[in-house]
């Protein structure tokens, strides 16, 4: 009998450990080994924007780029939360990156800009079932855009804002600081996850992605 049940909780600890792997920190809030880098025109290395401080990653904004996950992920909910080093200005969270192309992925941005957190950007030729052009415009712009549907929930500068991003079947759905800011469908299912330079530093922390 005792056997039997050390035998169950080894085969528990096997299980939890498996699922921590898989379902848990996608920043292991010591370096980033598990993220590629790209640097607009190579202009400098990776790791002179993309560094870790105090447990959180810090990305300069400058020069133009992202950061994004080794593996590439289908149904997801991701929660991570950001704020401002010193001045609110631009910064996105990048999914469904079919093609991690420089500057620009192919992939949908979840917009960070200051007042904007929430919209939906289409970079790099990407694009969403919902987008239809503005009444009036009859060429597609360079980055369209899907605004979000609430009034800003962002926090002041300075503070830590809280986002949710769930991935299921292509449908995205994005809350800031708990606020359904926006849905949208992208064309694809799977993609690798990124994190944007642009505009001036913004952290990050707490990075957690539940697989479906």
């Amino acid at each position: 009998m005792r056997k039997t049940i050390l035998f169950v909780f080894a085969t528990f600890i096997i299980f939890a450990t498996s699922c921590t792997q898989d379902n848990g920190k996608i920043f292991n809030g010591k370096d980033l080994s598990n993220w590629n880098f790209v640097v607009e025109n190579d202009a400098v290395p990776g790791d002179q924007v993309y560094t870790v401080k105090d447990g959180q990653i810090s990305i300069k904004g400058e020069p133009l780029g992202y950061m994004y996950t080794k593996e590439k992920y289908s149904n997801y909910t991701l929660e991570l939360e950001y704020r401002w080093a010193v001045e609110a200005t631009n910064s996105g969270i990048f999914v469904l990156i079919e093609d991690p192309k420089n500057p620009f992925a192919t992939g949908i941005e979840i917009q960070l800009a200051a007042g904007k957190a929430g919209d939906f950007v289409m970079l790099a030729g990407s694009d969403m079932k919902e987008y239809t052009l503005p009444e009036g415009v009859t060429e597609r712009p360079k980055f369209p855009v899907i605004a979000k549907k609430q009034p800003s929930s962002e926090n002041p500068t300075g503070e830590w804002n809280k986002v949710k991003i769930i991935v299921k079947d292509s449908v995205i759905d994005v809350y800031v600081n708990d606020v359904h800011q926006n849905t949208g469908t992208g064309m694809v299912k799977e993609g690798y996850i990124g994190l944007q330079s642009e505009g001036k530093e913004i952290l990050f922390r707490n990075l957690v992605l539940t697989k479906m």
